[in-house]
């Protein structure tokens, strides 16, 4: 990590976040989706929350990423590709396959806004500027092993928001509950799936940029998965009893 400057003080700060986060989150569950409740000020269309609050962290980090020094260099160029893979996704096309009807209070969606900016500096930064990637890493056992637990993170977070969608017939409103892929052991497999991808980033990148960012992944998923989780129990009282909150066949 750069030894001087500030940028080594927002990784910290990231990491503080997420200390904090998770705390928070034991106590309070965020007031969307599922838990959505009135009292927490004005709200939004969902869809319209998610393509604002998640859109900088691919526009933002495209900015960011350059003004690196390495921004034409091949391996930041597919960690770009890898990002962008993620959140292009996230911020475009999955509020756009939302059903309609839920909303969002502003107030969730500028929290998300502002750790979107800082989290897509430090990494982006990291990335095309601060990290030293030569093209022998597309060799390294490190890459190599983070671009598989990035992709399988990826492809249990969309297949589990596919299933999520087919739950409802057009027009329907209400839960069910959700069955296959990765509901067959946990109650959030979507949740997982996002947690694994960003650990996967933090191996391919080795970076204190990517541990940050999967460290606050986690502490601000795996509280909601545990309340998700209490949640199903509460509501269904046929919920397969053997299924986890988050890690299959432990937690």
């Amino acid at each position: 990590m750069p030894a001087e400057g500030p940028y080594r003080w927002f990784v910290y700060l990231e990491i503080a976040l997420a200390v904090v986060t998770f705390i928070a989150l034991c106590f309070v569950v965020a007031p969307y989706g599922r838990h959505g409740r009135a009292g927490w000020g004005s709200t939004v269309p969902a869809r319209v929350g998610w393509i604002i609050m998640e859109s900088p962290a691919s526009l933002l980090f495209l900015l960011f990423y350059l003004f690196g020094e390495n921004r034409a260099q091949l391996v930041p160029l597919v960690f770009l590709a890898l990002w962008q893979v993620h959140y292009v996704y996230r911020a475009f096309v999955y509020p756009l396959l939302m059903r309609a009807g839920g909303r969002m209070p502003v107030s969730v969606m500028a929290l998300a806004i502002a750790f979107n900016v800082l989290n897509t500096w430090v990494n982006a930064r990291w990335i095309s500027e601060y990290g030293s990637y030569p093209a022998s890493w597309l060799a390294d056992p490190r890459f190599l092993v983070g671009v598989v637990v990035f992709a399988a993170g990826f492809a249990l977070n969309v297949g589990s928001d596919r299933i999520l969608r087919r739950l409802r017939a057009r027009g329907a409103t209400g839960y069910r509950i959700p069955y296959g892929g990765g509901y067959r052991f946990v109650s959030s497999p979507n949740y997982l799936g996002e947690i694994v991808e960003w650990t996967g980033w933090a191996i391919a990148t080795w970076s204190p940029a990517g541990f940050a960012f999967a460290l606050y992944t986690f502490a601000n998923l795996a509280p909601r998965a545990m309340s998700n989780h209490r949640w199903y129990h509460e509501t269904f009282p046929d919920y397969p009893p053997t299924r986890k909150a988050l890690i299959p066949w432990l937690v």
